[in-house]
């Protein structure tokens, strides 16, 4: 893939360039801020952006904007956001559209570098990746009146790996139970959730992000 970076840590800018090239990936930028990420978009086209949430020149919001911005001007472009802590605010915000080709790590997660490039790669196919943290934070939001109170445990579990990014199969995996178990699961969350009638691989995702603003 064709990946660029936006990071303005040099020395974690400069590590993730070598991983990504190391692993044979393609790097034709690598910036530290959020204007000159645009920038880089606009010249290079790349098949993902992997961007900081907080960059100059403010350390807010500035990486967000970009990847927003980005998805907005170029819609076929992946974007992986990293952030230092779990930004409520703006993990919802990047999450309230079209949630295919999209993630948000913590940058702890980077430091698992098997974790890192697998979330890489499922955003990089179109999937979705978000930080197992990042989703516990934006579920502890919800109320008894919301619908995914209505969940049962398991279906919980499931819920959580599904907005992770997984298959049903790899979900099935790691809670070591079958396949059809998992089936069954999402079925009954996406009725829970009134989904049903929600048709492609974004309900998966959608099934915890669509009222996590409620």
């Amino acid at each position: 893939m064709r990946v660029i970076i936006a990071e303005d840590s040099t020395l974690l800018r400069e590590g993730l360039v070598r991983l990504l090239v190391e692993e044979g990936h393609e790097v034709p930028a690598a910036v530290g801020d959020g204007d000159a990420l645009v920038a880089a978009v606009s010249e290079h086209r790349p098949d993902i952006v992997v961007a900081d949430v907080r960059m100059p020149p403010g350390h807010t919001d500035e990486g967000l904007r970009a990847a927003i911005e980005i998805r907005r001007r170029w819609p076929g472009t992946r974007v992986l956001v990293l952030s230092q802590y779990v930004e409520k605010r703006y993990a919802t915000e990047l999450m309230s559209g079209d949630v295919e080709g999209v993630g948000y790590l913590l940058k702890d997660r980077v430091a698992e570098v098997s974790d890192f490039l697998s979330a890489l790669e499922r955003v990089g196919a179109g999937g979705a990746a978000f930080d197992p943290e990042v989703v516990r934070q934006l579920l502890a939001r919800t109320t008894h009146a919301d619908p995914l109170a209505t969940l049962t445990p398991r279906e919980r579990d499931v819920l959580d790996h599904m907005a992770q990014g997984y298959t049903n199969a790899s979900i099935a995996a790691q809670l070591h139970v079958s396949q059809s178990a998992v089936e069954k699961h999402v079925n009954a969350i996406f009725d829970k959730l009134r989904l049903s009638h929600v048709t492609g691989y974004s309900r998966r995702v959608l099934a915890v992000l669509r009222y996590l603003g409620s």
